[in-house]
């Protein structure tokens, strides 16, 4: 197993320091260290916070492969809705539900949905019909939802300040790049696809 504080803990890489892609500046917290003869400014840069305080741009990153601090992402995400990675099967969105409102009353009768609170507190509702929510769960920080494919549910916010969250859905629910700032803008994007 490798450890990281260890420089001789892996017998395949030399003692020495790690350098960042594209210059020769010690990074202790880039801890990848690329082959020789590998062009890594085909990689895209890491979109995480650091020690910096760096942001973390609100942009869809996919389908290139990508990593990210999902915790620190939805808590900086202002938007109703961020698409931050979009694939051919699967989608990572991120939200922002203000005090007082929801996600709004929907089923997805082809995909099934994960979502992780990462921060705030709310009520969960689902049911077979939108008439008849029969199941209701409070959920806060570091609580999960699965909602399976064809179930009407609803996130209301019942706390004090913004509920941030990310979505998994997969298949893709919305397209590529979607940024909804409201969640006005949100119902208007979506009554214009069912025209």
């Amino acid at each position: 197993m490798n450890n990281y504080y260890n420089t001789y803990s892996s017998p395949y890489y030399a003692a020495g320091p790690i350098y960042g892609p594209g210059n020769n500046t010690y990074d202790p917290y880039n801890y990848y260290q690329y082959p020789y003869g590998v062009d890594i400014s085909a990689f895209n840069p890491r979109p995480m916070s650091n020690q910096y305080g760096n942001q973390i741009q609100m942009t869809d990153y996919g389908p290139a492969p990508f990593t990210v601090n999902i915790e620190e992402a939805a808590k900086q995400n202002t938007n109703f809705r961020t698409a931050l990675w979009t694939g051919n099967h699967l989608q990572v969105t991120l939200m922002s539900i203000n005090v007082g409102e929801d996600i709004g009353l929907e089923s997805h009768p082809n995909l099934d949905q994960f979502i992780r609170i990462e921060q705030g507190q709310g009520l969960v509702l689902m049911g077979d019909r939108m008439d008849r929510m029969d199941f209701q769960a409070n959920v806060e920080d570091d609580f999960i939802i699965i909602i399976p494919a064809g179930k009407w549910h609803n996130l209301i916010n019942t706390g004090n300040r913004p509920l941030k969250l990310y979505s998994i859905y997969a298949p893709p629910q919305h397209p590529h790049g979607t940024i909804h700032v409201t969640k006005s803008d949100a119902e208007a994007a979506e009554h214009n696809n069912f025209r």
